[in-house]
């Protein structure tokens, strides 16, 4: 049974999984490489996840070239009001000098763009896909205010921002009474903890919620990548690797030991037992999942509805345990520094 929970600190339920759209659409050779998925392929894979509980969906105006929001606009045609939707603009789409960035003329005309490919009226949460250092926090804020003032969009939230990045635009928006970020999109696995060393905490003390990309480490933890054989022949790491987040090997067989163990114990796969494990972890709203195909789709459904046990969670945590860097390390390693910064720990409905 799907579990619903706050996105951060505002009103709005989302289900624990949301389902990633960057499969759908096909153009250009990283998303081709991702997946090529139609509109009638897309309807299926929607009905699918709504009668598992899973409302939200997510895409991105980049993600080949708006041909995903388009397909996924085709597919909620019709049940609109079943759905959460959610995108993200600010990467170049073009080579023009305002084709990037969150200026004002960049973020209105996303805005229309989206709304015109989506077919729909409004968005539920519009995030900046990245941190534009050349507009000033407050003309983003304020634009911002002026879609959410006009209808065009409920909520808005921000994706792969630095910690101090995240900070000034809360400050600023707090200092203007414009609306504050209530999502926080990000890398986050068993195979890419930095998430934890200082975007949590702030996401704790700030009430942002965690929406996690890449769940699986780029396909890493499918359970098909294992140590010393080839990759397998459909991984989409042949193709897309180089844009993949960096992971040491050593660590990434070392997990995928310890999930291939509890995956006995449990009679779960490796892909539901590395999503369970980010379910359980502080300020993780809701967690992405991306699928190609039916069978895939309905394995990562199968993340929910159960718990691993507290030895496994500690099993995981002790295989994927990473040593921060400079400044975060010494709250790891040393009793005075941990002693006033204790780790967070998740709260029972997180």
């Amino acid at each position: 049974m799907m579990e619903y929970r706050n996105l951060g600190r505002s009103g709005i339920k989302v289900p624990a999984l949301s389902f990633g759209a960057g499969t759908f659409g096909g153009r250009g050779p990283l998303f081709g490489a991702w997946g090529d998925t139609d509109a009638s392929a897309a309807r299926r894979l929607v009905d699918i996840c709504l009668d598992a509980g899973v409302t939200m969906f997510d895409t991105a105006d980049v993600y080949s070239d708006g041909a995903s929001e388009e397909v996924l606009g085709a597919a909620v045609k019709g049940r609109r009001d079943q759905v959460i939707l959610s995108t993200k603009t600010s990467l170049p789409l073009g080579d023009g000098p305002n084709d990037a960035g969150s200026s004002r003329p960049r973020l209105i005309a996303a805005c229309e763009a989206a709304l015109r490919r989506l077919g729909t009226d409004h968005i539920d949460l519009f995030q900046l896909h990245a941190f534009d250092a050349a507009t000033p926090v407050e003309e983003v804020l304020s634009t911002l205010d002026e879609l959410v003032r006009a209808g065009k969009v409920r909520y808005t939230g921000v994706s792969n921002f630095a910690g101090w990045q995240l900070m000034k635009s809360l400050a600023v928006a707090e200092r203007y009474g414009h609306p504050r970020y209530v999502a926080h999109q990000v890398y986050y696995s068993l195979i890419g903890r930095e998430y934890e060393w200082e975007l949590m905490p702030l996401g704790l003390d700030q009430g942002v919620g965690a929406m996690v990309w890449s769940p699986l480490g780029w396909g890493r933890l499918t359970g098909k990548v294992r140590r010393d054989q080839p990759l397998p022949e459909r991984s989409r790491l042949h193709q897309t690797a180089d844009s993949a987040p960096p992971v040491n090997e050593e660590r990434l067989y070392r997990v995928v030991d310890t999930l291939d163990r509890i995956a006995g114990e449990t009679g779960r796969t490796i892909p539901q037992i590395a999503i369970n494990w980010l379910l359980r972890r502080p300020t993780v709203s809701s967690v992405i999942i991306g699928a190609r195909d039916e069978d895939q789709l309905r394995e990562n459904l199968g993340a929910v509805g159960w718990s691993l046990t507290t030895e496994q969670l500690a099993a995981l945590d002790a295989a994927s345990f990473q040593t921060a860097s400079y400044p975060y390390y010494p709250y790891q390693h040393q009793e005075g520094f941990a002693r006033l910064n204790p780790p967070p720990v998740a709260t029972p409905d997180r």
